[in-house]
């Protein structure tokens, strides 16, 4: 007699798939790393620190910003004894890349029409170095500047690069860059 033969058919699918089961739960328990509470109870401890730090950061946060308060109103309360505020003027790299068609860098002075590498460094040796300084320089100087450099550079004409300076100093890339394709060399 064949045992097999006696089996019904439907049921040795049955019993294999217990089987499966069986083992599939057994391996799982035995290779899943066992307890799940204890990674909940790690992620929770791991949100609580973060959580703790975010809320650190942002006291820190409105502590600076009354100390940079704080700071403004006692600089303006300076500048009004001194007679004059001075304002600085934030650079905006993306305005002056859609103006000219190439990136900006904050107080280039070789964006000026007229100003190369070597007359930047002979301004840069003069302490004007960005543009609010060119910008508040007199043509004169800018001259006495290029004589500094030697016979080669007297032939540049300053006429226009303190106001070419100011506009950049200002933001105003658009007027600047009109300007720029009117001129000839910064003439």
């Amino acid at each position: 007699m064949n045992l097999l033969a006696m089996i019904p058919c439907w049921l040795i699918p049955l019993l294999v798939g217990a089987i499966c089961a069986l083992l599939g739960y057994l391996l799982g328990r035995l290779l899943g790393g066992g307890n799940n509470n204890e990674d909940i109870d790690v992620w929770k401890n791991k949100v609580a620190r973060l959580e703790a730090d975010l809320e650190a950061c942002n006291k820190n946060k409105i502590n600076l910003e009354s100390d940079l308060k704080s700071a403004k109103s006692n600089l303006g309360m300076a500048s009004s004894f001194a007679g004059a505020a001075a304002t600085l003027i934030p650079f905006d790299a993306v305005a002056a890349k859609a103006a000219f068609g190439k990136k900006i860098k904050e107080n280039d002075l070789k964006i000026v029409e007229g100003i190369g590498p070597k007359i930047e460094g002979l301004f840069h040796n003069f302490d004007i170095k960005t543009w609010k300084d060119l910008g508040e320089t007199s043509v004169e100087k800018c001259q006495e500047v290029l004589n500094s450099g030697g016979d080669r550079y007297r032939i540049h004409k300053p006429a226009t690069w303190p106001q070419q300076a100011k506009l950049a100093y200002e933001g105003k890339w658009s007027d600047l860059k009109k300007w720029q394709d009117e001129l000839d060399g910064g003439k």
